[in-house]
């Protein structure tokens, strides 16, 4: 049986799988929170490089990156990919 984790969890068997195999609060939450359609979309997004910084700070803002706001196009880049 899964816990209700509140609002901010949106999908909380998801987040109960991921806490399981080991990972942080933060990371279960972030991919919970992504939506299904985030693993059905594999490969058919261009490169962040190709991305503008406005595009990568929306994109940390949908997954709650925090600090995103000082961060530049690099910086953003590398947070999203260490997720």
């Amino acid at each position: 049986m899964t816990r209700n984790h509140g609002p901010s969890v949106k999908d909380d068997e998801t987040y109960e799988a991921l806490r399981k195999e080991g990972a942080s609060r933060e990371k279960a939450a972030r991919i919970a929170n992504s939506g299904k359609a985030a693993s059905k979309r594999g490969g058919k997004a261009p490169p962040y490089e190709d991305w503008t910084r406005d595009d990568l700070y929306d994109r940390a803002r949908e997954i709650g990156l925090e600090g995103r706001s000082k961060m530049t196009k690099d910086e953003l880049i590398d947070a999203l990919r260490s997720g």
